[in-house]
């Protein structure tokens, strides 16, 4: 897989031969890298909204890689995490994949299984992205409905037939119509079959994040 154009590796370890060898590696496969020698270096520049992937030293003085891994976490960041490990702590690369990492490496990397892990990782973080778009756009739609044409909708994905909507809210089978038609045209849908999707869709990447 070719790198993405505007995909960034963060590079995160306190070793400055580390640095230096890691992103020398990633340019010559022809991928970005930026590098920092802590957390909080890193967490002081980095932008949510630049693509890429984290490669992270687990253990480094005052503020360790899980420490930064949680820190992210709390922030919603979605960026994936690549480990990289001298100590080989088994412990530790449980803890960082129960809490999401990508990948776990041990020091020394082999080249090859280091390019592997980036590019499955920025492959990752492009479908993630893509998801949080789509998600995005689904919710900027539903923002569009007025309070009444919300409540519609949500008679509608539960199952309900026009009849039972107007006696539950009060209204007429015509206004019901009306406000149905509405929606399906801000959902931009064509069927109530895809109007329950997008909706469920929705509702399940909310209470998960």
């Amino acid at each position: 897989m070719a790198p993405t154009p505007g995909h960034t590796v963060f590079v995160v370890d306190d070793d400055e031969a580390v640095r230096k060898a890691v992103s020398r590696l990633l340019r010559s496969a022809g991928i970005a890298a930026a590098v920092f020698a802590s957390p909080r270096e890193f967490l002081a520049e980095y932008n949510p909204a630049t693509p890429g992937c984290l490669v992270l030293d687990m253990a480094m003085p005052d503020f360790d890689g899980l420490q930064l891994q949680t820190a992210l976490t709390e922030k919603g960041c979605i960026l994936p995490i690549i480990f990289l490990t001298g100590h080989g702590d088994v412990s530790k690369s449980v803890q960082a994949m129960k809490q999401g990492a990508f990948d776990f490496l041990s020091k020394p990397v082999k080249d090859k299984d280091l390019l592997n892990a980036v590019r499955a990782a920025i492959e990752r973080d492009t479908v993630a992205r893509q998801e949080q778009a789509k998600l995005s756009e689904i919710r900027a739609r539903l923002d569009t409905l007025t309070p009444r044409e919300r409540e519609v909708l949500e008679h509608v994905v539960s199952g309900k037939l026009n009849k039972q909507i107007a006696g539950d809210l009060g209204i007429t089978e015509a206004t019901v119509k009306m406000h149905r038609a509405h929606v399906m045209a801000k959902m931009k849908v064509q069927s109530v079959a895809e109007l329950v999707s997008l909706t469920e869709r929705c509702r399940t990447r909310g209470n998960s994040e």
